[in-house]
């Protein structure tokens, strides 16, 4: 969907999450839709009160967004994009708060986590809140100098703190991929440059099943880039898999790996064919 055709994205969390900065990288100008579930924001957009929403699907530290995968396959909702956000963390707290004062710091699990060292550098007592920017409000609620927020810049511009310090994660590489939903697919040409094909399938349950609908990928060269499991309706012999190939369904490779696949799997479904972010190609790069 052109830039110019968006009004309103939306993405789960309260201003200043990371999902809203994501937002406003990507369609800069546009307005953003906070929402307070993953559910909410897929609704959103399926009942048509926004345009798009804006998903974090996996992060490179913390691995997947579990709830997601469950939620895609049976969304009715398209990938039309993905995007590479990298997580820059500040140390947010109130103004006139002073480093030498702070006494706690709250937010995300995950925040917390990937900021370790900073914590124990500074002796804070880290406290769990359900989302980062969610802290920062409660920061700038609360306004006690001896708190503070790990949040991102956004938040801190949002709710009026100071920034202690920045880029406090312990890893340089913590990036969250999104992906762009829409309620009608946005097929690039195959012609626009490298592609991903984003499906889910469930293999047949008997032996070697796996093996040989893969096959197909293997022998049309046709790389994955991810391929996860997870358990379906809580069956331990339901398995379904979800997989990002590097490719054009209407290549002759991908359309002959999708024949291969479907002849060995069952409910396969196509989420979203999408142009590959540059991202990807500088992280191949960099190899």
């Amino acid at each position: 969907m052109s830039a110019n055709l968006v009004r309103l994205i939306a993405f789960q969390g309260v201003p200043g999450a990371y999902s809203d900065l994501a937002c406003r990288t990507v369609f800069p100008g546009v307005s953003t839709l906070p929402c307070r579930s993953f559910e909410d924001a897929f609704a959103a957009v399926a009942e048509g009160n926004a345009d798009l929403a804006m998903i974090p699907i996996e992060n490179s530290h913390a691995g997947r967004v579990t709830d997601v995968h469950y939620l895609l396959p049976s969304s009715g909702l398209h990938i039309v994009a993905e995007h590479f956000h990298p997580v820059d963390h500040m140390l947010l707290a109130p103004k006139g708060a002073t480093l030498a004062g702070l006494k706690s710091v709250r937010s995300h699990i995950q925040g917390l986590q990937q900021c370790r060292k900073m914590i124990r550098e500074l002796g804070l007592e880290p406290v769990v809140t359900t989302d980062t920017a969610g802290a920062a409000a409660e920061v700038a609620a609360a306004g006690d100098p001896t708190q503070a927020a790990i949040s991102s810049s956004l938040a801190g511009e949002i709710y009026g703190l100071d920034v202690m310090r920045r880029s406090v994660q312990d890893a340089s590489h913590n990036t969250t991929r999104f992906v762009v939903l829409s309620r009608t697919p946005d097929v690039p040409d195959i012609d626009d440059g490298p592609a991903i094909t984003t499906l889910v399938f469930r293999v047949r349950n008997v032996p070697a099943s796996l093996y040989k609908a893969m096959g197909g990928f293997a022998t049309n060269g046709i790389n994955l880039s991810k391929l996860e499991s997870y358990m379906v309706g809580g069956r331990f012999v339901a398995t379904q898999f979800f997989v990002d190939a590097d490719g054009h369904p209407d290549s002759r490779a991908m359309r002959l790996a999708l024949e291969e696949l479907r002849f060995f799997t069952k409910e396969l479904k196509i989420l979203g064919v999408y142009r590959a972010s540059p991202f990807r190609a500088d992280q191949v790069a960099g190899e």
